[in-house]
């Protein structure tokens, strides 16, 4: 199947379900994904970073790419390009492949948000491709902040319709709490979901972005740890019940990347530790992509996306 355009995929799962966008690096974390999508029959975004198209070269990630989806031909899928600048999604533009970019200027002044953004949404969708922005400043809440400066850090809901109109980006990635990284709330911070809701009020169908929705399970901090590693312990990630929730205020697309890296760790450590006269890397590789798939087929069904990429077959 062809890559699906996400506008489509936000148009049909608004408000129902939320679509898992995936960063991959590798070809383990490619057939991975797929092999989860074809499985759980749900649609799925695999994304590349710059720093992955700087890690495998953009033209063998979309090779691997484009030769997961032919073996798995029944996959419903886009590909975004994640935290891009203008140089980045230029590149992603001359090289074709993509059905999505991201432009984050999140950390300018808002106007000159508004006006990176802007070039950058003509020149997508001059190449059939749609525009994801980011307004707000994405990081955790740590609760010694005040609460000025920790409502300075969220998306402000009175700005998000003026940006969405003068840029004419097709969703929005907004700064409601979470984080990148393991350590995505401190105490009992999480998502705010009255900014959520005030959001939905303002611009009602309207596609919104979650990014630092990864889980950080405890269990494998844990495990990380027992095999050699130092990872902090104690952080958590966002809940299935606040993913859920979020859904209802118009949260279509939810960015992963963490839990991957996590897995990745936890794999390979406990091989090494457990392997020691052990080298060839198929191993840890393949029992990587198992665990892989059985994550991702979890978290399909956890957002409500298993079994609808039918949806977009009819």
């Amino acid at each position: 199947m062809m890559p699906v355009s996400p506008e489509i995929m936000f148009r049909k799962c608004y408000g129902r379900y939320a679509i898992a966008a995936i960063n991959v690096f590798n070809m383990e974390q490619v057939l991975g994904v797929f092999r989860a999508a074809e499985k759980a029959s749900s649609p799925v975004i695999i994304q590349t970073t710059p720093v992955a198209r700087n890690y495998a070269e953009p033209a063998m990630l979309l090779a691997m790419i484009s030769a997961a989806a032919a073996l798995y031909p029944r996959v419903v899928y886009a590909v975004h390009l994640d935290h891009g600048n203008e140089a980045h999604v230029t590149a992603a533009l001359a090289q074709g492949g993509y059905t999505s970019v991201m432009i984050d200027a999140s950390h300018d002044p808002i106007q000159e948000n508004i006006r990176r953004t802007r070039e950058v949404v003509k020149a997508a969708h001059r190449a059939g491709c749609v525009v994801e922005a980011e307004l707000g400043v994405l990081s955790g809440v740590e609760d010694d902040l005040s609460i000025d400066a920790s409502h300075a850090r969220y998306t402000q809901p009175d700005e998000v319709t003026r940006f969405v109109q003068e840029t004419g980006c097709n969703s929005l990635a907004i700064a409601v709490g979470t984080s990148h990284g393991a350590y995505k709330f401190s105490g009992k911070q999480g998502i705010q979901f009255h900014i959520l809701e005030e959001i939905q009020q303002k611009m009602p169908g309207f596609p919104l972005v979650l990014h630092g929705g990864s889980a950080v399970d405890p269990a494998e901090i844990t495990r990380i740890n027992a095999h050699g590693g130092n990872m902090k312990e104690g952080s958590r990630g966002v809940s299935d019940e606040e993913i859920n929730e979020a859904i209802k205020f118009g949260i279509c697309k939810i960015n992963v990347a963490t839990d991957l890296r996590v897995l990745w760790a936890r794999v390979h450590r406990e091989f090494f530790a457990e392997s020691p006269d052990l080298f060839d890397p198929v191993i840890p590789g393949g029992t990587y992509m198992k665990e892989l798939e059985k994550f991702c087929i979890d978290k399909f069904e956890k957002l409500g996306s298993a079994g609808k990429a039918e949806e977009f077959k009819k």
